[in-house]
């Protein structure tokens, strides 16, 4: 369901994915996907629609045919995906949104590893906050709801916590582990289950101060 205009969103922690919630890394990251599953003969067409959203490992493993080390194609593809950030940039009005909350009411939960996410946000202008979660931080990746359960946790929030997401698996993830979630889908919302709120992107929220210790969102 898309959220209404003056719909008032109200939380006490917000936990943000990282890559197309905050970040646009999809031409990169499909360009060197489709690039690694040309050259092993998959089905591209299969392998997309299960790429986005969970750790790059999980996805080797998944995908990486029978006879090849999963471990050397992991440090392949890892390694250009850490090296190519040409083409990052924001999503539209993260960079505004995050400026405008008060450092203590957000933090990232993504399933890049710290050093890849901090490679993607900075070429897109969004700092790291503190108390990010990354993908080698947890045993179980998403959907599982390990990395929204922890990430609440670090943000001394686990029952009112508010979830980005904008792909299915982290859409699991985050219902899985209690909280609330509201879907980036600008150029997807077919995909966005039914019990599920969504917005096209961070250009129509705006932080509307925190009343009675609870954070205000404004959908415009």
């Amino acid at each position: 369901m898309r959220l209404e205009s003056g719909t008032v969103i109200e939380t006490t922690a917000l936990l943000f994915d990282m890559d197309g919630t905050l970040v646009d890394s999809r031409v990169v990251v499909e360009k060197i996907w489709k690039r690694w599953c040309d050259a092993h003969g998959l089905d591209w067409d299969y392998v997309l629609p299960r790429l986005h959203g969970v750790r790059m490992y999980d996805s080797v493993k998944e995908f990486t045919p029978a006879g090849y080390d999963v471990e050397a194609e992991f440090e392949k593809l890892y390694k250009e995906e850490l090296e190519d950030v040409d083409g990052i940039v924001p999503i539209p009005g993260a960079v505004e949104l995050l400026a405008s909350l008060p450092p203590d009411a957000w933090t990232i939960v993504t399933s890049a590893d710290t050093p890849l996410a901090l490679a993607r946000l900075g070429a897109a202008g969004i700092k790291a906050p503190p108390r990010m979660v990354a993908g080698e931080m947890v045993a179980n990746g998403k959907p599982h709801p390990e990395p929204y359960l922890l990430g609440a946790s670090r943000m001394n929030d686990t029952k009112d916590f508010l979830v980005f997401e904008d792909a299915r698996a982290g859409i699991d993830s985050g219902l899985a582990a209690g909280g609330r979630v509201i879907a980036i889908a600008g150029d997807h919302p077919e995909e966005v289950p039914d019990n599920v709120e969504w917005v096209t992107d961070l250009t129509t929220l705006r932080y509307a101060g925190t009343h009675n210790g609870k954070i205000h969102l404004h959908v415009l």
